[in-house]
């Protein structure tokens, strides 16, 4: 593999969900120790299952793999170095100032702007000359930061000071405030990150067209950062012999092939490697030395005859979700599952049932014009721009509270309303319009994924506390976003997953961040299944029996109610077929 060639210090593995960056990550910190070298494997990821994948528990220590000489690993916490980062503002001032100042403090640190701050924070640590990473001879960094933190660690301003003379309270003040004690070790790790003789970034794709576009702009926007030495890696291409007699894998190998053919040419220009899919899964030494190797599918393949499997459709939810005339349907997950298509199904469905619908899209990355391509009666479509309403709501901010400022305290407040907090804010206040809208009719809306919808609650839950303070003893009525997200009468949480390991076990992460939220997922949606359809290839028949214990946890342990949906030989592009999609049960690709 070329991106293991020569390796610097240094190497990270990024790309959108569901692309098999910590398997790819697992298997490179393998084969490196395997190699003599001493190797320091970190999961900076919240739903980090790198200790799953080795059938270990690691969490927040550095903890040896203990089958595997010379490999240590680390889960960086973030919850954990939120409270710690938090307690490090707070602490100093706690007995100084009153009371209610200490929880306003507290209060603002408490969003997950403050926990992305906080891990990089633990994370720098690991890319400085230190005491704790002497003897590695390699680091490697299962996700990468994004662009995003490293953007506003750039920030050069004087928060403090900004904040010790009372001149605003806008988005990120708070988190950025404990900054500055840390601002040399922040340079030295961003200095660390842009050398190309220390540092290598590895994006992990899929040979499909949506994903090699979102790769696209994370090679563009962490070049434009000074992030210049990247590597493409291709993971899970369907061997070619695949194709013959069958032809949903023949569809697939058309697919990816037409994928590679037309590469955006920023990709063509970098060093590229490609994996081939695997019929097992990837959990455990045996599975995870055997990745980057190319090996006969036969040896593992114990699957003589396609699955039978019957489970309920996505047409069986969407009638029970066409009962009333009307509510919030949200589908969120993590990325690469398939939510915006699922969405665009759903939404289409209702709408040809005759149902007032509003499509709409959180996610920067989405493409629902190309997911839909054609219109129809009763669907109106929308996306939250972010770059959109975060000018918006700068602009706000500076025509209201900047007016009252002088010309420092407004080149703060300008600095201050850069930083990439302030889009959680303006989302937020898009997001609360549109959800209004639900009171009348239905309102579908695709979520980004998993850590940006996070971000999102956090905000909608920082909300509801402060106008609950607010109007709260007064008797007045009022609903916030929060208590809509709360009422299932409402609202309709749909987690969509694949039925593989990590996909379901983040599903499961994120439900239980739902729960300390109080809202309660309505079902579960597992897409792309091989399961769900007929199939002759002999990887794809194994893989379609892996998919069983996942569909059956699933169905026995996490949801409530649940739907399959099949791996389609052709993509689910236009109104046609997501009408197929939203009603069809098991898919014959013969037919």
């Amino acid at each position: 593999m070329k991106f293991l060639d020569q390796p610097p210090r240094f190497l990270f593995f990024t790309g959108k969900g569901g692309v098999g960056k910590t398997s790819i990550a697992c298997a490179s910190a393998i084969q490196l120790a395997d190699a003599g070298k001493r190797v320091l494997l970190v999961s900076t990821d919240p739903a980090s299952n790198v200790g799953q994948v080795f059938g270990v528990s690691i969490g927040n220590r550095i903890t040896a793999i203990a089958a595997v000489p010379n490999l240590t690993a680390l889960e960086i916490d973030p919850q954990a170095a939120a409270q710690a980062y938090r307690d490090r503002i707070v602490g100093p001032v706690r007995d100084v100032l009153p009371e209610t100042v200490v929880k306003g403090i507290e209060e603002q640190l408490s969003g997950a702007c403050t926990t992305e701050i906080a891990a990089f924070d633990e994370f720098t640590a690991l890319l400085i000359d230190s005491a704790l990473t002497a003897d590695y001879d390699h680091i490697v960094f299962d996700t990468a930061p994004t662009g995003h933190t490293i953007r506003l660690l750039q920030l050069p301003g004087a928060w403090s000071d900004f904040l010790e003379e009372g001149k605003g309270d806008a988005s990120c003040l708070g988190p950025l405030a404990g900054l500055e004690k840390q601002r040399e070790q922040y340079k030295a790790a961003v200095d660390a990150l842009a050398d190309a003789a220390r540092t290598r970034l590895i994006l992990v794709a899929r040979a499909q067209q949506a994903t090699l576009r979102e790769v696209t702009r994370t090679h563009e926007e962490l070049a434009a950062i000074g992030l210049s030495q990247q590597y493409l890696v291709i993971n899970g291409i369907l061997p070619h012999i695949e194709a013959e007699n069958d032809p949903l894998a023949a569809a697939i190998h058309e697919r990816e092939h037409l994928a590679l053919a037309n590469l955006p040419e920023v990709l063509k220009t970098l060093p590229r490697d490609k994996v081939m899919l695997k019929p097992f899964n990837l959990v455990g030494l045996d599975a995870l030395r055997q990745l980057l190797v190319d090996t006969p599918v036969q040896g593992h393949v114990r699957v003589a005859s396609p699955i039978e499997l019957d489970e309920p459709s996505l047409s069986e939810l969407v009638d029970d979700i066409a009962k009333d005339d009307h509510g919030l349907v949200m589908l969120m997950g993590k990325g690469g599952v398939g939510k915006t298509t699922l969405a665009a199904a759903v939404a289409v469905e209702l709408a040809h049932r005759g149902l007032p619908v509003h499509l709409t899209t959180s996610d920067p990355a989405a493409h629902l014009a190309e997911t839909l391509s054609g219109s129809l009666e009763n669907l109106t479509i929308s996306r939250i721009d972010p770059v959109a309403e975060t000018e918006r709501y700068r602009q706000h901010v500076l025509q209201t509270k900047g007016a009252k400022l002088d010309a420092q305290g407004k080149a703060l407040l300008e600095e201050d309303l850069r930083s990439p907090c302030t889009e959680e804010i303006a989302v937020f206040q898009a997001f609360s319009r549109i959800i209004r809208e639900a009171g009348k009719q239905f309102v579908v809306m695709d979520t980004a994924p998993t850590g940006h919808t996070l971000l999102l609650l956090d905000a909608t839950g920082a909300y509801h506390r402060e106008i609950s303070r607010q109007i709260g003893g007064t008797g007045l009525h009022y609903t916030t976003p929060m208590m809509q997200l709360q009422d299932t009468k409402r609202t309709k949480v749909l987690l969509v997953t694949l039925a593989e390991t990590t996909p379901v076990l983040e599903a499961a992460n994120l439900q239980a961040d739902l729960h300390r939220a109080g809202i309660e997922p309505w079902a579960w949606v597992i897409n792309n299944s091989v399961a769900a359809t007929v199939v002759h290839s002999p990887l794809l028949r194994q893989r379609a029996a892996n998919e069983l214990r996942e569909i059956n946890a699933v169905a026995t342990t996490h949801a409530q109610r649940y739907a399959v949906v099949p791996l389609l030989r052709e993509e689910p592009v236009g109104i046609s077929r997501l009408l197929e999609l939203a009603g069809g049960k098991r898919i014959n690709p013969e037919r």
